[in-house]
């Protein structure tokens, strides 16, 4: 597995209830400024292997990107389970609910 993919996977499983990341907070923190789109295709192929929060992480907007209506209302529901606050076009108050990682990549898979 390349460096940046385990780096976007230890980063996703940081992610704490109640909070999130947006794709390019997570490809920047994992050593990929332009790297949003990678996260994307991570999150879509490595989510039930890993076990990864993926309902935890948004775009840049503030908002659930996903584009089939189920998976977003799934999104939704997930997030406000766990005390966050989503709009009924999906959208957040990403500075309310933001999680800053405090930097530790040496974490196993």
């Amino acid at each position: 597995m390349k460096p940046f993919t385990e780096n976007v996977i230890k980063i996703i499983k940081q992610i704490p209830e109640g909070k999130v990341m947006t794709y390019g907070q997570i490809a920047k923190t994992a050593g990929s400024p332009r790297g949003a789109r990678q996260v994307v295709r991570i999150l879509h192929s490595m989510s039930r292997k890993y076990d990864l929060p993926w309902h935890r992480v948004i775009n840049v907007k503030g908002e659930i990107a996903i584009k089939d209506e189920e998976g977003a209302w799934n999104q939704k529901m997930m997030l406000e389970d766990e005390g966050i606050e989503v709009s009924e076009t999906g959208k957040l108050n990403l500075e309310k609910y933001r999680f800053h990682l405090d930097l530790n990549l040496d974490e196993e898979l």
